[in-house]
């Protein structure tokens, strides 16, 4: 390697998620090519390996590698191609959601599946197989991936789709980054006629009512129920179920917006089509004391959200960028959780153990944890991929301190739970699962072993994760890391 190539020293920085929890150490290498990419994995030390790391989004460890190689993808951006008459756009693994969304917009067309968050890169959305509120439908991300390149730490340089070794499209959606670093991705991408929504609201006095609205659920696109589980006695547990389909082209039946109501319209040149991937209207400082997000203030502003709710509205015009993405309006929103981070602990279980979602939220009530926030979305059919975290049935979310007293204990009993059910925790969530936890939840865990060891024999691909898993095949470095 040259005295200029970015990949030949580093920078040791240390690293945490977007939980900001479990910090590592590692050396950060920032390629600005495919090339430097293999250079990168073919430098990084044998007993040490490396992993790719994106927008730093994951809640958890498994873009960090204490005292390894950790390779920043963020300088692979940018739009390569487009075909809009095929709805395809090849984009660099580190381009955005967010700077993705702001090219396809002019040009009528946005992505089918979108997470919580815009900000997420392309490759860190498919090594978590990110799903959206419209799973139900739509599937997660990677049943839109056409196609990708894969570099794996062998040298080789793949070619991977649903068509040309599909086995192992299935085993990096989902593989948290442990079967080589994605420099560039295909997508299909859907047509935008307008970015609005026509949403069905309904605000319910319990969690039961909102469960049989969710269940209830055939027809529209996007689904999900916000839950307040900080609440007190009666307050515990009331919901805001938001239902949502795109609007109707110009001059077809809906059953949205009343007769007379003006219809935003979406053109290449109207500002609002840059609304899916606008700026935050504020950003959380640095150093934000964890004092000033404590459950006094989270159940006050719960009561004004529930109340704030119509009881029962039909139609109603929503933003997308609003309904698809309600944090990304504050941004560094994590810095509210102070200095000690927090934790999000994301499960699902079949169709016929609603009741888990029920049990698990009673079960922290019961240890007087609190539950910041809390929403609960429906699956539909996996994806096929052996660590893909959907599973069809019902998924419940929740934000909690992390410095919460006998948290830990509590989530450990948590996933046994979840386990005993058929169900798992999202990975790209998770920072404190157990290997043999993990092996009771995937099933098919040991099939992506396989999968994986073709491409990376020597087990190169390591994260903070994988160690804690006992997915590395050698384990030879502390947790905090050493240079």
């Amino acid at each position: 390697m040259s005295a200029a190539d970015p990949t030949a020293a580093g920078e040791w920085r240390v690293l945490h998620g977007w939980g900001r929890t479990a910090p590592s150490r590692a050396r950060v290498v920032r390629p600005r090519t495919a090339a430097e990419v293999a250079q990168a994995l073919s430098a990084a030390p044998s007993d040490r390996g490396a992993i790719a790391r994106g927008a730093g989004r994951s809640y958890g460890d498994p873009a960090q590698n204490a005292g390894g190689t950790v390779i920043d993808t963020t300088s692979l951006r940018g739009v390569h191609e487009l075909d809009a008459r095929c709805g395809l756009v090849s984009v660099g693994a580190g381009t955005t959601l967010a700077e993705l969304l702001r090219y396809l917009l002019p040009h009528d067309l946005t992505l089918s599946v979108l997470p919580g968050t815009r900000h997420v890169t392309v490759a860190g959305a498919i090594a978590a197989d990110v799903h959206g509120k419209n799973h139900l439908r739509d599937g997660s991300f990677v049943r839109h991936v056409a196609s990708l390149t894969l570099c794996t730490p062998t040298g080789e340089v793949l070619e991977v789709s649903h068509e040309h070794e599909p086995e192992l499209l299935l085993a990096t959606a989902g593989g948290m980054g442990l079967t080589g670093v994605i420099t560039r991705v295909t997508l299909r991408t859907c047509a935008l006629r307008t970015p609005w929504v026509a949403a069905d609201i309904d605000r319910t006095a319990d969690l039961e009512q909102a469960l049989a609205l969710m269940d209830g659920q055939r027809n529209h696109r996007y689904a999900i129920a916000w839950v307040d589980l900080c609440g007190r006695d009666g307050a515990w547990g009331r919901a805001v179920v938001t239902r949502c389909d795109d609007l109707p082209a110009e001059g077809s039946a809906s059953s949205g917006p009343p007769p007379g109501t003006p219809r935003p319209r979406h053109t290449p040149h109207d500002p609002r089509s840059s609304q899916l991937a606008a700026k935050p209207l504020l950003s959380i400082p640095a150093g934000m004391p964890g004092w000033m997000l404590r459950p006094a203030s989270v159940r006050a502003f719960n009561a004004w959200h529930w109340r704030s709710a119509p009881q029962r509205e039909r139609g109603r015009l929503l933003d997308m960028r609003a309904h698809l993405f309600p944090l990304d309006a504050v941004g560094s929103w994590n810095r509210l959780y102070g200095a000690a981070g927090l934790m999000q602990y994301q499960f699902v279980v079949p169709h016929g153990q609603v009741r888990t979602l029920r049990t698990a939220a009673e079960h922290l009530r019961r240890q007087r944890l609190p539950v910041y926030l809390a929403t609960i979305k429906r699956f539909g059919e996996a994806s096929g991929g052996p660590l893909s975290f959907p599973l069809p049935g019902w998924t419940l979310a929740m934000d909690i301190p992390a410095d919460a007293p006998g948290l830990h204990a509590a989530l450990d009993e948590l996933d046994e739970l979840v386990a005993q059910a058929g169900g798992r925790v999202y990975l790209a969530k998770d920072v404190r699962l157990r290997p043999q936890t993990l092996a009771a939840m995937y099933p098919q865990l040991a099939r992506f072993q396989e999968l994986r060891a073709r491409v990376d024999p020597r087990g190169a691909m390591r994260s903070d994760m994988a160690r804690r898993l006992g997915l590395c095949a050698k384990d030879t470095v502390s947790a905090k890391g050493t240079p």
